[in-house]
């Protein structure tokens, strides 16, 4: 149950405390035309489950971290241009959320006064077969995206994420990847057109936006330009049948040689087999050991992905027994690890996080092969705690035939694959502070195994470590400091992302601790 603007403003005077925010609600009154917007306050009963819904990370959800003065969760178009127009009126800070997922929840946290706006409700997916295309809200999940374009055709899908809990309007934004990119590229690279809100408050689509902040907005990462409303992106075709297979391995079944193995050909393989290594500590005879899960989601049948794996990777020993053939939408499910029903895939639909922890996670990508000496030297750091993952996601096949400067996303040709390091805990400040310690120390350890000058970081695993902006600092300090992770995640695209940003947002009104900056003045 939520409050309206208008039953709170008669209750507001009563709790001198927030009473600072009425002058911003009557402003969202005026700027909504009378239209019913759905706004939560701290004095309203709901306003914690609304906030902790869409966090996905514990670490953010602590008794002392910042709260926002609104939560707004807007209906319709012109709800987020009054949202818009309000804040920048009364100097508050927005966060926009459309799933959760950012890793240091730059969308619902901030150290100056801020508003929340939560577009969990802008879940339509109109699809258009005939055109090939579909406009999808962004508050979607891509789960629902896959679920709504499957209705419709079972062999159209959309290139995004793997993770069907994920917003589209921030997994769009930092480029899109998953399980179709080696076919298609990424979910930034088939989309034709947006709908977003501007720092004015108008709404623009892009023959009104123009191609450069169209560019811009296509993996320039979420929070800089606009509050993207919609996304249109091209619908591609994945067969009737697809092929799963999910195998592991330990370190006393050759693991890590499988590993090294596997960065061989995993790039190079043909670009219908998407397979990943996600490494993890288990336990096996009695003392720990290190688990390497090669998961596999591959376009066509299980006789041809035999073939394949007999050709390219006859060392892993894959069985007909140990693949299974599915459709494709039963396949996000499955690379997901979610349950189905008699082979139904309506868990698709759920929003909800299956569990959530404290973590904290970074990134790399790699561009030659690690030996296996640096493999073992990463087992004897995951010894040291107790939750540690590497999710290594092979690039190559049609990643390779975009230029670094087609969308902002740069990471393409000469990238064998993208690392995610992972560590989850559920401790207090002490717990905290050694995961986030050992974390720093294998990131450390890996640098002479990954990318250089710069290296390299994906935008959607945003890594405050890197480096952020701090609210008292000037333009100058801005642009400086955020030169050193923009290097990281754009590579030479950083330069034109920021002349985007001075252009159409010069008074840095999008902004969080990772946002584009403006050029100093």
């Amino acid at each position: 149950m939520f409050f309206f603007f208008y039953a709170l403003l008669l209750s507001i005077s009563c709790f001198p405390s927030i009473a600072v925010n009425e002058n911003f609600l009557q402003c969202l009154s005026v700027q909504s035309s009378q239209t019913i917007l759905p706004v939560y306050t701290p004095i309203n009963t709901s306003f914690s489950s609304v906030l902790e819904t869409s966090a996905k990370n514990l670490r953010f959800l602590t008794p002392t971290t910042p709260k926002p003065r609104l939560i707004i969760t807007p209906l319709e178009e012109s709800h987020v241009k009054a949202a818009v127009l309000c804040c920048r009126q009364h100097g508050l800070q927005m966060r926009v959320r459309s799933g959760g997922h950012d890793y240091e929840g730059l969308s619902y946290v901030s150290h100056v006064p801020f508003v929340i706006v939560d577009l969990i409700n802008f879940r339509s997916v109109n699809v258009d077969i005939e055109g090939g295309t579909a406009w999808v809200e962004a508050g979607v999940t891509v789960g629902e995206a896959y679920y709504r374009i499957a209705q419709k055709n079972p062999t159209l899908a959309i290139p995004a994420a793997l993770c069907p809990t994920v917003g589209v309007g921030g997994q769009f934004s930092g480029g899109g990847y998953g399980s179709l990119m080696r076919k298609y590229g990424l979910a930034g690279d088939n989309i034709v057109d947006a709908r977003l809100v501007n720092a004015k408050g108008e709404i623009l689509n892009r023959e009104s936006m123009g191609e450069d902040l169209f560019w811009a907005i296509r993996g320039g990462g979420g929070g800089s330009f606009g509050v993207i409303l919609s996304w249109k992106i091209k619908l591609v075709p994945v067969p009737a049948t697809v092929t799963g297979f999910t195998v592991a391995r330990t370190l006393e079944q050759n693991a890590t040689s499988l590993i090294h193995k596997w960065q061989s050909f995993a790039a190079k393989v043909h670009e219908d087999l998407f397979m990943r290594v996600i490494i993890s500590k288990a336990s096996g005879n009695s003392k720990q050991t290190i688990l390497a899960l090669f998961q596999t989601m591959f376009l066509g049948g299980t006789d041809r992905l035999l073939s394949i794996m007999k050709q390219s990777f006859p060392e892993l020993g894959l069985k007909p027994e140990e693949c299974t053939e599915m459709t494709w939408l039963q396949s996000v499910a499955y690379v997901a690890n979610l349950p189905m029903t008699n082979g139904s895939v309506d868990v698709l639909l759920d929003r909800n996080q299956p569990s959530k922890n404290k973590f904290k996670a970074k990134s790399d990508y790699v561009t030659e092969a690690i030996p296996e000496t640096g493999l073992v030297g990463i087992w004897e750091r995951f010894f040291e705690v107790e939750s540690p993952v590497m999710i290594f996601t092979p690039y190559g096949g049609k990643m390779d035939e975009f230029s670094e400067s087609a969308i902002p996303f740069p990471h393409r040709a000469g990238t064998m694959y993208k690392i995610q390091h992972l560590v989850t805990w559920t401790g207090g400040v002490a717990e905290s502070r050694k995961h986030r310690d050992w974390i720093s120390k294998l990131y450390s350890y890996m640098t002479p195994y990954v990318s250089k000058s710069p290296r390299a970081a994906y935008v959607n695993y945003r890594d405050l470590d890197l480096g952020e902006t701090k609210a008292n600092m000037n333009n100058t300090e801005s642009y400086l400091r955020a030169k050193v992770w923009g290097a990281k995640y754009f590579k030479k695209n950083f330069d034109r992302l920021v002349q985007v940003k001075t252009k159409f947002d010069p008074e840095n009104f999008f902004r969080h601790e990772q946002s584009i900056p403006v050029l100093p003045s």
